[in-house]
């Protein structure tokens, strides 16, 4: 696997972790198309059900690597932004459940990432923000409209244009983290969600994940017609047969994908 990104298997949960510790999991080039890698290994690979996301150390990601930023031209950064773009557009269009579990800082293009997840747990210890304006520009993989998508315009302005650190509980309070954990605990709890995200028909969670994504986008009766479309659908598969059986014959089910 990639040199800056672990892979590990949790059942059929898949754990990515960043390591690039002595950089603070800094996002450069390399990194960027080492996760790229490990996102399409588990787009790939159908028994995983759900990822949890996390850094080695003491950061989740603590930004793009401004040392290679700052001998980047026009062009070349406007590149750089599409590499972590597309990057992170692969990991949000992943079919199964993303969790990314913040156990430190999550700054800039770590906070980007965090937010191209699914949903966000957090250590206590956890820090976020988008400081690029105290660098002259910009978030450029994807925070304006994904940190907005997540807490509101208001709060995103405030995040973006003030550049100021958030700790995990205010994160949690404005509704940029859903949960905020111990840090002994994060890790397991989100492998723990994972787990329990494994137990459910795989078939239904893709579809309900398409749905909210596309639904977000959408206008009002174009996404009550996705949902009555993905609804009808699910119908004509066998774990609707069993999940529906099972309930009736009060036994657990047996989901198989199909």
């Amino acid at each position: 696997m990639a040199d800056q990104v672990r892979s590990e298997r949790r059942g059929a949960v898949a754990l990515l972790t960043l390591d690039r510790p002595d950089a603070l999991n800094a996002l450069n080039e390399a990194l960027l198309v080492d996760l790229r890698a490990a996102i399409d290994a588990v787009a790939g690979d159908a028994a995983i059900r759900a990822l949890v996301l996390t850094g080695a150390g003491r950061a989740f990601a603590a930004g793009a690597d401004i040392q290679a930023m700052s001998e980047l031209g026009a062009l070349e950064a406007e590149a750089f932004s599409r590499l972590g773009h597309e990057t992170l557009g692969a990991l949000e269009e992943l079919t199964v459940p993303t969790i990314a579990a913040v156990n430190g800082f999550a700054l800039g293009g770590g906070c980007e990432l965090a937010c191209a997840c699914d949903w966000i747990y957090a250590s206590q210890k956890a820090v976020f923000g988008q400081p690029e304006v105290h660098l002259g520009v910009i978030p450029g993989f994807g925070g304006t409209s994904r940190v907005t998508r997540r807490v509101g315009l208001a709060w995103a302005k405030e995040i973006v244009l003030a550049g100021q650190n958030l700790k995990a509980d205010e994160a949690l309070r404005i509704g940029l983290a859903n949960r905020v954990f111990e840090p002994d605990a994060l890790l397991d709890a989100a492998i723990a969600a994972g787990e329990a995200i494994a137990s459910h028909g795989a078939l239904a969670v893709a579809s309900a994940k398409r749905v909210l994504q596309q639904a977000q986008d959408a206008d009002v009766r174009v996404a009550h017609a996705l949902e009555q479309s993905a609804f009808g659908a699910l119908f004509a598969t066998e774990d609707q047969s069993e999940g529906m059986t099972a309930f009736l014959e009060k036994r657990d089910p047996r989901f198989r994908g199909r």
